[in-house]
């Protein structure tokens, strides 16, 4: 190990005062709940686990010693910083209660439940896991435990061993699954409690109740230092026009708490952008004028930051991506159609090659592939073009990155580590309870950590109906940027002078000993948008 790893075993997460000590604690109804959207088409699907009680923790009279529990834990989806400290907060917690309890990790995600593959999870495999990145200790893949056939073999593997509990480390799709497999079990007479844990870097997993998903501070935290160094390098050169696409997928969370953090000359925000229609060729001149101006101040350097998911914001790229995903050609045969004409349908300002990415880039059910899209390029490609026939005579370097993948398996920052560990913690909470259709939650986040509060929220309130391949689905929504928020709010009123003055902020490296004012800093998004303390 690094001197570093070997120093963040040490870090011991802290736990509020709710958690102190785990036989005092149990949970009482705070309020029905109801899906957020849809709710008689979910509640058709869910007859056992709709409509069920948000359940807040609360201190009671010393209760006896728990009996032994065996509980299941899975990785879904793709990695977020802190889930090892999930699995070692579990863990903690249930041999705190009971030495004879049992923790068991399926491998290489929600596959592994469908096969049986799994592992007993021991404090000395763990030992070398605790404040680490990743999720590598039993890996993960995404799986859906949708169709007959795979909750029959869930079902019966979750029979086969025993399990009083299954705990679900995932996003949205994942948590939605895991209603399905709850309400399930229920109807085949199972007692394997199901219980979720909001896993997403991308930060569209919220709700009333959850601020945010673990990762995401993390991952805005890694990306952060690297603009940041992008912007030092850009006002040292002088001479660099950085183009900086950021992971989110459709949501651009991350992009806003990035620009939140760096301040960079221009940022766009999907959701902005579809709510005031912009078009493509409108985004293009605005990105000329700020490029125009900066120029005759002398600079012609800047950092643009754009969202994963910009492009299916576009009115008429997003009309676009809805055409062609009715394809249900393969690749193969989409390439022969190209002689014949469909580019003519793709918008004159996109590249060659992000058309041959939209049009023949398909995952195995025929739709486009979001995230190889070279959003970035096309802007940028776009720009030069219009620049060039407005006669722009500055410099224009231009620079693509693409952050992604550099941030979901970092060390978890402090903020993670600790919530991440306090949300294993409440996973065994709620699996001690008997409740299933659950996800564990922290709602008041930016108090101090004494006074954290712990909730039980049903999974179906997070719910309502989508249409996808073509049929109505109940899913865990993915959450927006809201542009009501304070967060977006602050964001807009500050953009102005970013464009053509250099506000650049440099967060440097993620810190873990210090000031806690820089090393378990909250995300802004968290700080900015929570609602006012109760006294």
């Amino acid at each position: 190990m690094t001197p570093l790893q070997e120093k963040r075993l040490l870090f011991v997460p802290k736990l509020p005062n709710i958690l102190r000590d785990l036989d005092q604690v149990g949970f009482a109804p705070a309020e029905r709940s109801e899906p957020f959207g849809d709710q008689e088409e979910i509640q058709k699907q869910f007859r056992s686990t709709c409509g069920l009680p948000v359940m807040r923790a609360h201190l009671l009279a010393k209760r006896s010693k728990a009996h032994p529990l065996n509980i299941g834990v899975v990785f879904s989806g793709g990695q977020a910083p802190g889930g090892h400290n999930v699995i070692t907060g579990l863990f903690d917690a249930m041999k705190k209660a009971n030495q004879s309890s049992a923790l068991f990790g399926f491998l290489n995600g929600p596959s592994g439940i469908i096969a049986g593959k799994c592992k007993q999870l021991s404090e000395d495999e763990l030992k070398n896991y605790r404040n680490q990145g990743g999720f590598d200790l039993i890996g993960s893949d995404r799986t859906k435990i949708e169709t007959d056939e795979q909750l029959s073999k869930a079902f019966e593997t979750l029979k086969r061993m025993k399990l009083d509990a299954l705990v679900i480390v995932g996003g949205d799709d994942s948590n939605t699954n895991g209603a399905v497999l709850a309400e399930y079990l229920i109807k085949r007479g199972s007692s394997t409690c199901i219980i979720g844990v909001p896993k997403t870097i991308d930060g569209d997993l919220q709700g009333r109740y959850l601020p945010i998903s673990f990762g995401f501070d993390t991952a805005c935290k890694a990306y952060s230092e690297m603009i940041g160094n992008i912007a030092r390098d850009a006002l040292s050169a002088r001479k660099y026009i950085h183009f900086v696409k950021l992971m989110g997928r459709s949501a651009s969370h991350i992009t806003l708490e990035c620009a939140l953090k760096t301040q960079p000359n221009y940022t766009l925000i999907g959701e902005e952008v579809e709510a005031k229609g912009q078009r493509l060729e409108e985004i293009v001149e605005d990105l000329c004028l700020m490029i125009e101006e900066r120029s005759k101040r002398g600079k012609n350097y800047g950092v643009v930051l754009v969202p994963e998911g910009l492009i299916e914001f576009i009115p008429e790229m997003k009309r676009l991506m809805n055409e062609l995903s009715g394809h249900k050609e393969s690749s193969d045969a989409l390439q022969r159609e190209v002689p014949k004409g469909v580019p003519k349908e793709v918008p004159k300002e996109v590249p060659k090659e992000v058309q041959e990415q939209l049009l023949l880039d398909r995952d195995p059910h025929g739709n486009i592939q979001l995230s190889q899209i070279e959003t970035e390029k096309l802007l940028s490609s776009a720009l030069k073009k219009r620049l060039e026939k407005r006669g722009f005579k500055g410099k224009l370097n231009i620079v693509h990155h693409f952050f992604g993948y550099e941030g979901r398996s970092a060390f978890p920052s402090n903020f993670d580590a600790t919530y991440c560990y306090n949300l294993g913690q409440i996973a065994f909470l709620i699996a001690r309870e008997g409740l299933t259709g659950y996800m564990g939650s922290i709602p008041n986040l930016t108090s101090p950590l004494e006074e954290w509060q712990v909730y039980a929220v049903p999974i179906t309130s997070l719910m309502h109906v989508e249409t996808r391949k073509g049929k109505r689905k109940p899913v865990v929504r993915k959450s927006l940027v809201d542009l009501d928020s304070v967060a977006f709010k602050t964001f807009e009123s500050k953009r102005a002078s970013w464009k053509t003055e250099d506000h650049y902020k440099f967060p440097g490296p993620m810190q873990f000993e210090g000031d806690p004012s820089y090393t378990d800093e909250v995300p802004q998004l968290v700080k900015l948008n929570a609602p006012p303390r109760e006294d």
